[in-house]
């Protein structure tokens, strides 16, 4: 459901004149601001707020600097392609500081292998101008159209090349913030190595903005891979899944750059909303798409991924595997992979976890967790898939046939509380790329030692002791 138009009415009428004089009239949004209140999806819709839409460092400083004054609270805002409601206010009466006008490129350098951008870029644009000077920028994800580089940062993004290449976080070199008075921290250096103390930027690099806001970065940049290797294998379970993935490692080495899990299920619905037919004539339980990537030239790591999927079959752990021979038949493989977001939409309600377990823990987490919810929820049904690579895992049960999405809300703390139970005790996350938003934020309470807690506070109050940056995230209010 929608929410009625604010353009923040409950603002102190001489904050808003102050902003309206930083940032001009592109900088304050008036009318219907509904798409910067809902997240995407509309899992998620603030009670209003204020947006404005700052086009320089010096405009959200001074942004900051006038809410700081009159103690009102700030929530950054990416490509608003959060799942966990990190980009929405949870109170009336915020400002919504969205980063989508700071786009600019400030500086690429291809013999130090960096690039600096501005934190609204998105994440398809900073890979395309990587490309203009054939470098790699190795961060993969299914919105990566429309999210933004500040918020992968913001939630220390994974997606599909993590195996490889690390997160978001082993990708910053350096960070520009601002801080929650305005202040700003220049920590824009393009260095491997500073051993001159605490290395401040880390802190901020999945803080989703409750100790400043990311306004640019520097980043690492990688060669270009000149060829890749894509297969889809059918597997019998999840053990056999794990035995492929060391038997792939062995036999591509580092040039192994994705590994990913799905059930039969998720191919099925992703097959459903997105069309097109399976690559298997039969039916089976799991399904594992792999990919190797290097500079070898085009069509060299063909044969080592053929030979893999050869042995593999001859030693008992593929039940059958397809190599993609094109390019179009790549993008059809990976369109199976990456639209599972409409997958799930195709078969109906369902709840989301995103949790990762150490990888030798995978099989035991799904094994667990399916009996655990088929003892307490007989008519749910599975949906899992994820980076196996990494050991993280979309697990989204669906709701029974024809349920209705209140219907399966009904169910959600006592599903919740089984899966990540099970998480951790395996020595999991319940949130491994998500961030915690607003929907994990109090739960994880429950799964955080003291000690743990208290320094996450203590860091906040540190950095924010108004408390007024993205309040009710990471640390509850």
């Amino acid at each position: 459901m929608r929410i009625p138009a604010d353009t923040g009415a409950e603002l102190p009428r001489q904050l808003r004149e102050r902003l309206s004089a930083i940032l001009g009239a592109r900088g304050v949004v008036e009318g219907d601001c509904s798409r910067y209140h809902e997240s995407w999806g509309g899992s998620f819709t603030a009670p209003g707020g204020f947006v404005v839409r700052p086009g320089s460092t010096a405009e959200v400083a001074g942004t900051l600097a006038a809410c700081a004054e009159a103690r009102v609270a700030v929530v950054p805002q990416g490509g608003n392609t959060g799942l966990a409601g990190g980009a929405q206010p949870t109170r009336r009466g915020a400002v919504i500081v969205s980063l989508e006008r700071m786009r600019a490129l400030r500086a690429i350098d291809p013999v130090n292998d960096t690039i600096t951008v501005e934190a609204g870029m998105t994440l398809a644009e900073l890979q395309a101008r990587a490309a203009e000077v054939d470098r790699l920028f190795p961060l993969s994800l299914a919105s990566e159209g429309s999210c933004q580089i500040g918020g992968n940062l913001s939630t220390n993004a994974g997606g599909t090349q993590c195996l490889r290449y690390g997160n978001a976080r082993a990708m910053a070199l350096g960070l520009e913030v601002v801080l929650p008075d305005g202040q700003v921290w220049d920590g824009l250096r393009g260095l491997r190595k500073d051993a001159t103390g605490y290395d401040l930027k880390q802190l901020f690099i999945g803080a989703e903005g409750t100790l400043g806001i990311i306004t640019a970065a520097v980043l690492r940049l990688l060669p270009r891979p000149r060829d890749a290797a894509t297969a889809f294998a059918a597997v019998p379970d999840p053990e056999a899944a794990l035995r492929l993935l060391d038997h792939a490692r062995r036999h591509l080495g580092e040039s192994l750059t994705a590994f990913e899990l799905m059930r039969h299920e998720c191919l099925a619905w992703a097959l459903v909303a997105l069309g097109g037919t399976s690559p298997f004539a039969a039916c089976h339980p799991w399904y594992v798409l792999i990919e190797a990537t290097g500079q070898s030239a085009p069509g060299t790591l063909a044969l080592p991924m053929e030979e893999s999927m050869a042995a593999a079959i001859a030693e008992g752990i593929v039940s059958d595997a397809t190599l993609a021979a094109s390019e179009t038949q790549r993008r059809r493989l990976w369109a199976m992979r990456e639209g599972q977001a409409e997958a799930q939409k195709a078969a109906g309600p369902g709840i989301k976890h995103d949790v990762s377990v150490p990888v030798s823990a995978v099989p035991d987490f799904l094994a667990r967790a399916d009996a655990a919810l088929a003892a307490a929820f007989p008519m749910i049904r599975p949906f899992a898939f994820g980076h196996l690579g990494d050991g993280n895992i979309h697990y989204n049960p669906l709701g029974p046939a024809g349920s209705t999405p209140a219907e399966v809300a009904r169910l959600r703390p006592q599903v919740n509380r089984i899966v990540h139970d099970i998480v951790v005790d395996l020595g999991g996350s319940i949130s491994a790329e998500h961030g915690l938003g607003q929907l994990r934020t109090h739960e994880i309470q429950r799964y955080k030692a003291p000690v743990e807690r208290a320094m996450m506070a203590a860091l906040k109050a540190t950095f924010d002791p108004k408390g007024l940056m993205n309040p009710g995230k990471i640390v509850p209010d």
